[in-house]
């Protein structure tokens, strides 16, 4: 099989919307995450999938901004700088909670429980380190650019525009977190991860598409009156 462009950038719509069903099902019936369930088979199963949906997303975005470079200009050099490094590191916290911190549930409770609390919107009773930081950083990186690409994806018109103005008010109301404790903080993952799917599906459409429409032959260039100009 050859590898084409069309090719890459349909498998990158596929990988958003897996990236977005990953995201929405990971969150039904999620247990309340601590030390103990850190040492069961479904805490693993879980961290496997959220590595691969941050993973997904990331090669998600990254076709639909090489898909329209031009349409989104700086905007979306930016957009997807920051969104893409959101997940990126997302994606590298996830690894860690994957490998880590099942031992420390073990050796040190105490100290995963602070890792899983801080990771989950929550807050340390103990010193861990930079991870507080790392954790702030990366949930800035994914607001600011979920937000930024949202904008520079509707503003392009290539994919649906519903799906682009979803992600950019999805991203920014998990702010909601801050102000709405009382909120399943879960529950703001959804608008994103419809996003990613109607996206994804849109890349993917839009790329078959184009290799359905046949190309102009070259008997009727010669033939087209237009080509002797």
């Amino acid at each position: 099989m050859i590898i084409t462009t069309t090719i890459l950038t349909r498998a990158a719509g596929v990988a958003a919307a897996t990236a977005g069903l990953l995201f929405i099902g990971l969150q039904i019936n999620h247990p309340h995450v601590d030390a103990n369930f850190a040492t069961t088979t479904e805490y693993a199963v879980r961290e496997s999938l959220k590595v691969l949906m941050a993973a997904l997303a990331f090669a998600g975005i990254t076709g639909m901004y090489l898909r329209q470079v031009k349409q989104t200009g700086v905007p979306g050099l930016i957009g997807y700088v920051m969104f893409g490094t959101g997940w990126l590191a997302l994606m590298s916290i996830e690894v860690v909670g994957l490998s880590i911190i099942p031992s420390l549930a073990h050796s040190a409770p105490g100290y995963a429980n602070d890792v899983l609390a801080v990771a989950t919107g929550g807050t340390a009773t103990g010193d861990i380190g930079l991870f507080p930081t790392v954790n702030l950083v990366t949930g800035i990186l994914y607001l600011a650019g979920g937000l930024v690409f949202g904008i520079a994806l509707f503003r392009a018109n290539i994919l649906t525009r519903w799906a682009a103005a979803l992600l950019s008010v999805g991203t920014v109301a998990t702010i909601g977190t801050m102000v709405l404790p009382q909120v399943n903080y879960r529950l703001f993952a959804i608008p994103v991860g419809v996003a990613l799917v109607g996206l994804g599906y849109s890349l993917w459409r839009e790329q078959r598409t184009s290799a359905a429409q046949p190309g102009t032959s070259p008997v009727s260039s010669r033939l087209d009156p237009a080509g002797a100009k």
